[in-house]
């Protein structure tokens, strides 16, 4: 496959999932499963950047890459950054649309990760949640990521959470550490395996939250890395 169907294929893929979303419970909060994974997400999220020393995100510059519509940096805003501080790109038009009914302060762009429209060293936090899994082709990752520093600032994070694992989805591609560091070289890196295996999650967690909890902390069924990668300070 050359890089041009690759990006097809993606952007065939993103939308094929977006109106498999659309009235679907399995992805409301509503849903006690979905609801778990993204507290759960968002409380392993929070208390890493405790330990990177941030402990506010006000003045916190802030890029998602793959943002959809909105949802991951509605979680930052509700964190305490600043609606005009953060910044999203995405394949799809259609679900800019849907982030900026709720984003309306903050820049977003229809854009390919290959080729961001930001300056260099623009942002203090990139984030990346599930873009790279879909991404099949090593190359486009690596451009992506190569992007990725390029506007990241020195001393900035990424903060990567992917699939190392989903083989109901031929679409995508999990992704280990050893390949996550060697995309972002000279990045320091801590991994935390996270997420309980969404099918096991929505048979346990309506019955038992703290069951779910307990299973989690295993981690022996959990599906994702949430990985940070700081940029050195200095070349």
């Amino acid at each position: 496959m050359n890089k041009t169907d690759d990006l097809q294929r993606m952007r065939a893929e993103y939308d094929r999932r977006r109106h498999a979303a659309g009235g679907n419970m399995r992805y409301s909060v509503f849903n006690l499963a979905y609801l778990f994974t993204i507290q759960q997400r968002q409380r392993a999220v929070l208390a890493a950047l405790s330990r990177y020393g941030i402990s506010s995100l006000t003045g916190q510059r802030i890029l998602e890459v793959g943002c959809g519509s909105g949802g991951v940096l509605l979680e930052y805003q509700a964190a305490g950054a600043a609606p005009e501080y953060l910044a999203g790109v995405d394949l799809l038009f259609d679900p800019l649309v849907q982030a900026r009914r709720k984003l309306s302060a903050s820049t977003l762009a229809c854009a390919d990760g290959q080729h961001l429209p930001f300056a260099g060293a623009s942002f203090d936090l990139v984030l990346q949640y599930t873009a790279f899994s879909s991404v099949l082709d090593s190359q486009i990752r690596a451009r992506m990521a190569g992007e990725i520093l390029r506007v990241l600032k020195p001393g900035g994070q990424v903060v990567w959470y992917d699939f190392w694992w989903n083989p109901t989805n031929p679409q995508t591609r999990g992704i280990r550490p050893a390949e996550i560091r060697a995309l972002f070289p000279g990045c320091s890196a801590r991994v935390r395996k996270i997420t309980l295996a969404p099918p096991i999650a929505r048979r346990l967690v309506p019955i038992s939250w703290g069951m779910g909890l307990m299973l989690e902390s295993v981690q022996l069924f959990n599906t994702h890395y949430l990985v940070f990668l700081q940029k050195p300070k200095s070349a």
